[in-house]
């Protein structure tokens, strides 16, 4: 079972989304306070706009609200659900926004390359990713996939591994430069 993912205040934000879904207000509010700023970027990077990113997170949190009796304790960490629909939204207006694309197309591959400022991925990655991963210390793979497949924070990683922020920090950054040389 999932630890709920506290920030270092002590928000919990699967509660939160359960409050939501009884429609509590305040909860959606709490949600928008804390990470307003950090999804506005996440919806920017990938529809380059920000006029059009600041109509998307208004949108996804519509979504938030509206769907949070379907996120799951189980299945993910609340804060993860939460980028995931503002992800998805501003994916969404990515693909009106580019009708031309067929519907075979990835256009996850393309908006991640977008947001990586680089080419996109070629069909082999997912694997050149998993391959380069398993090359890693077990602490910096499991630092990276909490922060950037689970959305944890620096701080909720170091509560969860019972590690000082510092070294969850430097773990990840050297493994981020361990894949980037893999991968390069």
């Amino acid at each position: 079972m999932n630890r709920p993912s506290l920030a270092a205040d002590g928000f919990d934000y699967e509660s939160a989304l359960e409050a939501c879904a009884r429609g509590e207000r305040f909860a959606l509010r709490s949600i928008y306070e804390r990470e307003a700023r950090w999804l506005l970027g996440v919806a920017q990077r990938i529809v380059k706009d920000r006029e059009l990113a600041q109509d998307v997170l208004q949108e996804a949190f519509l979504l938030v609200w509206q769907r949070a009796a379907s996120y799951q304790r189980a299945l993910g960490s609340g804060r993860g659900w939460i980028y995931t629909v503002v992800r998805h939204r501003a994916l969404d207006e990515l693909r009106r926004m580019r009708p031309e694309h067929a519907a075979g197309d990835d256009l996850e591959a393309i908006a991640d390359a977008r947001v990586a400022n680089a080419p996109p991925p070629e069909a082999d990655a997912s694997e050149s990713i998993e391959r380069c991963l398993q090359t890693l210390d077990e602490r910096k793979r499991q630092c990276i996939l909490e922060a950037f497949v689970e959305g944890y924070t620096h701080e909720q990683i170091a509560q969860r591994t019972a590690t000082p922020v510092g070294t969850v920090k430097s773990w990840i950054r050297r493994g981020l430069i361990a894949l980037k040389e893999c991968l390069g």
